[in-house]
């Protein structure tokens, strides 16, 4: 896989760079100009970034980072049995509970969301930071949905941190969920109120909850190029023009 001039390998994470070393040089800069590249295209170019990371993952898959950013790749590309045994072979490096709530979503994404439920009840939920937890709750609660217990879905995401008026980097996401859980139910009047405090939190983008508030008050969006399909056609000037 061709990698761009501009990559040196320096721009991946301190931490990250430090598991590297314990390759020779040569293979840690190739290894680390990968990783750039799986996390550089992952949100606009999976299929890519999943290319890039099995390149990665040839060269060095006893680091775990790799293992990781292999897992992310695929979870991406929705190959979710993929994604979990990475990030269970990452878990095992590590020893780290951070990849938990991921793994749980890779259970939803193959059909097993009670295995997804049994994760979120499990003790190493408590060993998370309050970031990983809230993604949990995202999960679980998905789980729900999946399961059609909407109303236990609602019930799950209903915690101190929805309520909270504090704007975290989770705060847009659940309180979508939140809402979008809110409108599956019926509830319309509650889920606009949601979705709009949703958009108030996504100062990034990360949901398209202002588009489902539109939606919810009837606003319809026109493209421009449609409007200029109805517009007259300006008057050419004739060859025989007298001056």
């Amino acid at each position: 896989m061709p990698i761009p001039e501009d990559v040196t390998g320096d721009e991946i994470d301190k931490d990250v760079r430090q598991e590297l070393q314990s390759l020779p040089k040569t293979l840690a800069d190739d290894v680390a100009k990968n990783l750039v590249m799986v996390a550089r295209l992952i949100d606009e170019d999976p299929e890519g970034a999943y290319a890039y990371s099995k390149v990665a993952l040839r060269l060095a898959s006893r680091v775990a980072a790799v293992r990781e950013a292999a897992g992310f790749a695929a979870y991406a590309n929705q190959k979710y049995g993929e994604a979990l045994a990475e990030f269970r072979a990452a878990r095992r490096m590590t020893g780290s509970v951070d990849l938990w709530p991921v793994m749980a979503d890779c259970e939803r994404g193959l059909g097993r969301p009670e295995k997804a439920l049994d994760m979120a009840g499990a003790p190493e939920v408590h060993k998370l930071d309050k970031a990983g937890q809230v993604e949990m709750r995202l999960v679980a609660a998905g789980a729900r949905r999946d399961m059609d217990q909407l109303d236990a879905a609602i019930v799950t995401l209903q915690s101190p941190e929805l309520a909270s008026n504090s704007v975290q980097p989770w705060t847009a996401r659940l309180r979508y969920a939140y809402a979008d859980a809110l409108l599956a139910v019926g509830r319309e009047g509650e889920a606009r109120e949601w979705f709009a405090k949703a958009v108030e939190a996504d100062r990034d983008g990360s949901t398209d909850a202002s588009d489902r508030l539109a939606e919810l008050d009837g606003v319809e969006f026109v493209d421009a190029l449609d409007e200029s399909e109805g517009e007259p056609e300006q008057p050419s000037q004739e060859d025989g023009d007298e001056d």
